[in-house]
């Protein structure tokens, strides 16, 4: 045999997760994934996955003594050939185009305040986060007080600002601000969970970084754009997904305040979809609305989270 000729190493055979752990600890694991797991199967995954089959039906909200027929695709072809479906769609997306901006650019700035050694800070970080974890319902009440036509604390600043040249408006039941009125409101009550999404990405910079930038020469500015900036990308599409899910899933606000009105200008897809199948009780168009919904959620993520890896943010 030539001196060069070497001889290949034998393949290390990967072994299985019972071999590396044994079976006791691999047997507690499984009871403790087993509960979640359990949980999960029986109130999330298995329910999604009717939903597609009882989407392809007939079924009522109310058994009925005409049995269930399968009807294919018409739940789906109706919905399509529904104006009001396309008119819900795109107020919601109308919804989510301003509340991105509004709410993540707000939680940012906040973050970016509260982060700093300023007085005080936790208190404030706890004051900011409260609408948070206060119900959308009390929070919808609050927010209804506040927008009364034509006596409303809003309506009072809006004339006392404008010396009188503005008259009050009527926030939830004029077509041209109805919708903007309920980005005000929903803005003001989830920025704080971002705002927390924010401080612990900026808390999960290395101070080091800002170290060697500040003795690179850079300014604040600087430490910003080239440490801050590129630490928080994995967060600012964390926000986003969770943002754009968020906003698609509006009901609450338009359920309390407007109903859809006025003139189905805040009309949106879960709305539909809930009116859909309690109200008119079609279980089954309901159900394909529903499977839609999470369609175009799911593309328009997976589409957020290519461009904000392609474009390196």
């Amino acid at each position: 045999m030539s001196a060069l000729t070497t001889v290949p190493k034998p393949k290390r055979r990967r072994r299985s997760i019972i071999a590396r752990v044994g079976w006791p600890r691999f047997l507690q694991e499984i009871g403790m994934l087993a509960p979640a797991v359990l949980l999960m199967t029986a109130f999330l995954i298995t329910p999604f996955l009717l939903s597609f089959w009882t989407a392809m039906t007939n079924q009522p909200l109310v058994p009925r003594p005409t049995p269930v027929r399968f009807v294919g695709l018409n739940n789906f072809l109706r919905i399509l050939n529904d104006d009001l479906f396309w008119t819900s769609l795109w107020n919601v997306t109308r919804f989510t185009l301003w509340i991105l901006p509004v709410q993540c650019g707000l939680a940012f700035l906040t973050a970016l305040i509260l982060n700093q050694k300023i007085p005080f800070r936790n208190v404030f970080r706890g004051m900011f986060f409260l609408p948070a974890i206060t119900s959308m319902v009390v929070v919808c009440v609050i927010w209804g007080t506040l927008f009364q036509y034509p006596t409303g604390p809003l309506n009072h600043i809006v004339v006392a600002l404008s010396g009188g040249t503005i008259q009050p408006i009527d926030w939830l039941g004029d077509p041209n601000w109805a919708m903007f009125s309920l980005v005000l409101l929903s803005a003001w009550q989830a920025y704080g969970f971002q705002m927390i999404i924010y401080l612990a990405g900026m808390q999960g910079i290395p101070d080091e970084l800002y170290d060697a930038a500040r003795i690179d020469g850079a300014g604040r500015w600087g430490r910003f754009w080239h440490v801050t900036m590129p630490g928080l990308r994995p967060t600012h599409v964390f926000v986003l997904v969770i943002t754009t899910i968020q906003a698609f899933k509006l009901y609450t606000q338009v359920a309390i305040l407007t109903q859809g009105g006025p003139k189905s200008s805040t009309e949106t897809v879960v709305h539909y979809m809930v009116r859909a199948g309690f109200e008119e009780q079609k279980l089954g168009y309901a159900s394909a609305v529903s499977v839609i919904l999470f369609l175009i959620v799911l593309v328009i993520a997976l589409v957020q989270r290519r461009l904000m890896r392609r474009f390196d943010v």
